[in-house]
């Protein structure tokens, strides 16, 4: 706007510029008034073109100034999509994460059943052996002689005993066997979906991939192309300025001219005024797109898990080093979204310590959410974020904070921390009743 009001102001000024008062080729002027009004009128062409490429310049700034203004408003509805395709890509996480869970639990069944069946595999087969024994050598028949009515009774005991526990033992080996046969089918649809889920995670993932790369790229062109014309006014501002001082040194002696660039100032000085206020007016009335004003005490028991996974350590919990945790442990999925919990804007956002990189948004009413752990951020310092956005991502878990590595974790892990007035809180109350469910599994 100072370089609009600036080529505005001298747009005016240059249009009155004050006739000359002697003719070049008048033969009654002295060579040396000839030859400065020649240097001046020289020096008027000269400045008519500057005056003439300043006013196409600030019309290819107002068109600039314009599209970036209708990208802004593009870049709610961006924000809108951005924060909806965090979320299913979210809960995409989330089903991945139960899916494995659940086969893992169905291959532990699945090797329990082959375990317990390989141990009754000799009971089995020492009964068998028992019968085919009997088969080739049956007791003796009762009467035939009253020494071996002793021996017959035992044997049918012992076949009765044996014929029941057979019995027995089939009837549970059946049963593992298609409890066996059922979890083995449960596997396989358990993988199946967790195929899909991991496909349906792998689109989404693209699909948001390619929305922060648009709004991260949206306005720097646009940008770019007004940095530039910005300079290009800037630098004929200048030299129109220069040729207006030299004008106003040949025509100092001009009492009448002076009169006329007074005039002309205080015009253009009454014009500057007025585009000043109406500028005002119109950023008065635009509206405020990334700047929303939310209490984030309202928000207890509303705010959003900003990553899908399992907390693997809670508020005040030990720390392995004779202290307590001042926030929570959350293990996620390599490459997993971190969104923004509340609206906010960026404090800090880069690498600190053995933390990964940190991320501090002030929530306002001096609560902070601090997010550490991450191997990328999409915004930076002085950015302001709503609640849902995606503002990073953790790595694959190769690299770990100190945190992660105190508990052993496999999976890469996020911290958050909740802090007010300086002072860490407990952020258990602040979450989502689902997601903490989710969370806890």
């Amino acid at each position: 706007m100072r370089y609009a009001l600036c080529a505005a102001a001298l747009g005016a000024a240059l249009g009155v510029v004050a006739p000359a008062s002697a003719d070049p080729a008048d033969p009654a002027a002295t060579p040396e008034q000839q030859n400065a009004e020649q240097q001046k009128a020289d020096k008027e062409t000269e400045l008519r073109g500057v005056e003439d490429t300043i006013r196409a310049s600030d019309s290819q700034r107002r068109d600039i100034e314009s599209e970036i203004e209708s990208i802004r408003m593009d870049r709610a509805r961006l924000m809108e999509a951005l924060i909806a395709t965090t979320a299913r890509v979210q809960d995409s996480e989330r089903g991945v994460v139960a899916a494995d869970q659940r086969l893992t639990s169905l291959n532990d069944k699945a090797a329990a059943l082959s375990r317990s069946l390989k141990d009754r595999h000799g009971a089995i087969v020492e009964i068998l052996a028992a019968i085919q024994r009997m088969g080739a050598n049956p007791p003796p028949a009762i009467l035939v002689r009253s020494g071996d009515m002793a021996e017959a009774v035992r044997a049918a005991t012992l076949l009765s005993a044996m014929s029941a526990n057979l019995k027995s033992e089939t009837e549970r080996l059946g049963h593992d066997i298609e409890d066996l046969s059922s979890t083995r089918a449960s596997i396989a649809e358990q993988r199946e979906g967790l195929a899909k889920a991991v496909a349906t995670l792998s689109n989404e993932k693209e699909r948001l991939a390619a929305l922060v790369d648009a709004r991260e790229q949206s306005l720097s062109s646009a940008e770019a192309a007004l940095g530039s014309q910005q300079k290009r006014a800037a630098d004929l501002a200048n030299q129109a300025a220069t040729l207006k001082d030299l004008i106003a040194r040949i025509e100092a002696e001009e009492a009448q001219r002076k009169a006329q660039e007074q005039a002309a100032r205080s015009a253009d000085e009454h014009a500057a005024r007025e585009i000043e206020v109406k500028a005002e007016k119109a950023r008065d009335l635009q509206p405020v797109l990334l700047h929303p004003e939310v209490a984030f005490s309202t928000a207890k028991g509303r705010l959003p898990l900003p990553v899908a996974g399992a907390i693997l350590k809670a508020f005040g919990s030990s720390d392995g080093v004779g202290g307590t945790e001042h926030g929570i442990l959350v293990a996620t999925l390599p490459g997993a979204v971190v969104s923004a919990p509340s609206d906010g804007s960026v404090l800090y956002s880069g690498p600190y310590r053995s933390y990964g990189r940190l991320l501090i948004i002030d929530a306002g009413e001096g609560y902070y959410v601090l997010l550490a752990g991450m191997e990328r951020t999409y915004v930076s310092r002085g950015e302001a974020v709503l609640s849902g956005e995606p503002v990073g991502v953790v790595g694959d878990g190769s690299t770990k904070m100190a945190a992660a590595a105190a508990v052993g974790a496999s999976r890469p892990v996020l911290y958050i921390e909740l802090r007010k007035d300086g002072t860490a809180i407990d952020p258990g109350p602040w979450w989502a009743k689902t997601d903490i469910e989710k969370a806890h599994g």
